[in-house]
């Protein structure tokens, strides 16, 4: 094993706002496309939803409205198998909703979820009891942003020592600067992500909270105290840090048709992966995996391989995975 601490046994719970996600359904500018998709888009159900694919007991709690959108939301995300049954419909405030415009430039999100029925989540939230038997929390730097209360439900999840927590907490910055007032955001998400057990974040994120010139082991010295602390550089590697070792494992080359997405499915699979068998290069790569399959579709969530190929990447030399220059659904060395 190349790890000396993983999460206990059980669900993983994920808490946190999904929007119903409007997007053309053809590469092509909003103002002339004629046809629109409708899927979900919610940082912390797109990591439990894949890590229901990966086989992994998960539930996702939540609010949303009680109008079709909320519906769809629902039925979308307990398709994928997590447990929604703690999920509740708040009569007086609306589903949040995103819209997608694709262009040359690449994909612009505008947000309509001001007063939506999740940003009305505050620390109750922790009271549910799926919390009791979960093995790891799952939270992003989004919740914090949405409101007060929002805000307070983190703080409160995070407010317990390490030492002292029924589960581990898992936090991933995802920092979203158009929800933060401007200067509020880097100290704040500094300090949750550094009272997680398990922190992620990307290194552009990093360097444009913390210091342009960052590098991953500058990162660690800010964020010291998680247990393992992951910083994802883009579509060239990610490195964990742990409790005096590090390991690092360049990213899958991968056709790229929107980014949006790769991150949580990243945590998804490094989550599934560490709860599997506390092996963290092995979890490593299955965050590249995972992220690759949200990189190749407009929507946040994407198909994954099959098991078996799964199982023959996780297993290929060190040196036959870092020369890989095609995707796991056409990986041509197994």
């Amino acid at each position: 094993m190349t790890s000396t601490w993983r999460p206990g046994g059980g669900p993983v719970v994920c808490i946190g706002e999904t929007m119903a996600a409007l997007a053309p359904a053809v590469p092509e500018p909003l103002e002339t496309v004629e046809d629109l998709r409708v899927s979900v888009a919610g940082a912390e159900s797109n990591v439990a939803m894949y890590l229901a694919d990966l086989g992994v007991p998960v539930a996702w709690l939540s609010a949303l409205g009680d109008d079709a959108f909320g519906l769809r939301v629902r039925a979308a995300v307990g398709a994928a198998g997590v447990d929604v049954s703690g999920v509740r419909h708040d009569p007086q405030r609306p589903t949040g909703l995103l819209v997608k415009e694709t262009g040359r430039t690449g994909t612009r999100v505008r947000y309509y979820r001001g007063g939506s029925a999740a940003s009305a989540l505050g620390p109750e939230v922790l009271d549910d009891v799926r919390l009791k038997s979960a093995s790891v929390v799952h939270l992003t730097g989004v919740t914090p942003a949405l409101s007060p209360s929002c805000r307070g439900l983190v703080e409160r999840a995070l407010a317990t020592p390490p030492g002292e927590r029924p589960h581990a907490l898992s936090f991933d910055v995802n920092h979203r600067p158009v929800l933060w007032p401007d200067g509020t955001a880097a100290a704040v998400l500094r300090d949750l992500a550094d009272r997680a057990d398990i922190a992620f974040v990307g290194l552009d994120e990093a360097q444009g909270l913390w210091g342009a010139d960052l590098e991953p082991a500058e990162v660690r010295r800010l964020v010291p105290r998680p247990r393992l602390l992951v910083v994802k550089d883009g579509g060239l590697a990610a490195t964990a840090f742990g409790e005096g070792n590090s390991w690092t494992v360049p990213a899958l080359r991968t056709d790229v048709v929107e980014s949006v997405g790769a991150g949580d499915a990243f945590a998804a699979g490094f989550l599934a992966g560490l709860l599997r068998d506390g092996d963290v290069p092995r979890a490593l790569r299955l965050g590249h995996i995972t992220a690759a399959s949200a990189l190749r579709v407009i929507s946040d969530h994407g198909p994954l391989p099959d098991s078996a190929r799964i199982e023959r990447l996780l297993d290929l030399p060190t040196r036959e995975w870092a020369r890989q220059d095609t995707d796991p659904w056409t990986h041509r060395g197994r």
